[in-house]
């Protein structure tokens, strides 16, 4: 029995790191997919705010997120209690007395829970693009990681108030998504649309991505990437019931993203005439999102319909954003906001456990409380450092007034 534990133990670990790591490559998805979706002149800049807001998202929730999503979570409470760190790590004795119920390190969860929390980071990268200070923005993202996206962790994954209401979000559509997207959304109404976006007469004028390629890259990475996030929160993978649970969770979550593509594709030609390959990213990407509550219950073939309504959503949401002036440069808030609150509800769907009142519940606590919170840190920013760059280092571009570099030089011979 003894030798079962310890091999489990040694299983389960190393597939909770192994997913934790597929999960972390997401991050070099949303650099690439931002990357191409911003002009060549801010393309550095957007790069860099992706390499630092991961740096600072594993700093914070080591000092003082973890603690306050985990060790220090009361049961059905709102504050945690008071602490620093990541807690004891489990011994040999204390693993084999529990009889197989401590099934993983400590360290390994830790490691997954954090790349999580950049996840809903990267995801306000995305929209406050192009026109956003760069110190500003890593301000708001000690904030964000090491204390806004924890404590409605602690309400929900943390066995907080929410999860007493009977919230159910098994990978995060609501509590890394739909959290990103409404402190994104937060700092976009604060920030405005970049200059010219949007004509006098109601107008909205496409300002297009400089790589397409790099985009598509990131898509597919993110989607890659994405069979850690909904994988990895099974949390185990080391019987038969739970070996199954996980290869449903890898099918559903691929046949989603297809559907939201699919079904994304559709729509825009229907709705422009074209076949628009950003709508089509970003209908995969709302795929994954909407699916990400629950992507244990459904069948494969209702895990299609979830996905293709969330693609369906999403284009729709583009346009509606747009006419309302609100500037998402990489449609980030319709992505993991609008298609997040989809696939909360869409929880209702296959998981029987699963109350009306316990979703929305959940989808007003959190985005109340990360709008909310965000708007006030945001506001603090712009009133302290100020948030928006000049109109004339916007036309400049923010590779060379916020980086001092170029991200595609141009080729000068020498002589």
């Amino acid at each position: 029995m003894e030798d079962l534990i310890q091999t489990n133990y040694a299983l389960d670990t190393f597939y909770f790191l192994v997913m934790g790591a597929l999960v972390m490559f997401m991050a070099p998805g949303f650099a690439m997919l931002e990357a191409g979706l911003v002009r060549s002149k801010n393309t550095a800049e957007i790069l860099l705010k992706n390499v630092a807001l991961f740096s600072i998202a594993c700093i914070m929730y080591l000092i003082c997120g973890y603690y306050i999503m985990y060790i220090g979570a009361v049961e059905g409470g709102i504050m945690p209690d008071l602490g620093l760190w990541i807690g004891a790590e489990n011994t040999v004795e204390d693993t084999l007395a529990s009889g197989g119920d401590t099934y993983y390190s400590a360290r390994s969860d830790y490691f997954f829970q954090v790349v999580f929390v950049a996840t809903a980071m990267s995801i306000v990268s995305g929209a406050v693009a192009e026109r956003m200070k760069l110190w500003a923005f890593l301000a708001f993202a000690v904030v964000m990681t090491g204390l806004i996206y924890p404590l409605q962790g602690m309400w929900t994954w943390g066995g907080g108030w929410i999860s007493a209401a009977g919230y159910s979000d098994f990978a995060g559509s609501g509590i890394v998504h739909m959290c990103g997207a409404a402190a994104a959304l937060a700092g976009v109404l604060l920030l405005g649309p970049r200059k010219g976006k949007y004509g006098p007469d109601g107008q909205v004028n496409a300002i297009p991505g400089a790589n397409m390629p790099l985009a598509t890259l990131g898509m597919f990475i993110l989607w890659f990437g994405w069979f850690g996030f909904n994988g990895g929160s099974e949390l185990k993978t080391s019987n038969i019931e739970e070996a199954n649970a996980v290869a449903q969770v890898f099918v559903n979550t691929n046949i989603a993203a297809c559907g939201g593509l699919v079904a994304a594709l559709i729509l825009a030609k229907i709705m422009f005439g074209k076949a628009d390959l950003t709508m089509a990213l970003n209908g995969a990407l709302a795929g994954l999102v909407s699916i990400t509550a629950d992507p244990l219950s459904p069948t494969a073939q209702l895990a299609v319909l979830v996905g293709a309504i969330g693609g369906v959503i999403v284009v729709l949401s583009i346009v509606m954003f747009d006419k309302l002036k609100i500037d998402d440069p990489v449609g980030a808030i319709s992505v993991h906001g609008v298609a997040g609150i989809w696939g909360i509800l869409a929880v209702l769907l296959s998981n029987g456990d699963a109350t009306i009142g316990g979703q929305l519940i959940g989808i007003l606590g959190i985005f109340g409380w990360t709008f909310g919170a965000s708007l006030i840190v945001w506001g603090i920013l712009k009133a302290v450092m100020g948030i928006r760059i000049s109109e004339e280092e916007e036309y400049e571009g923010t590779d060379l007034t916020e980086c001092g570099l170029e991200a595609y030089p141009e080729f000068i011979k020498s002589t």
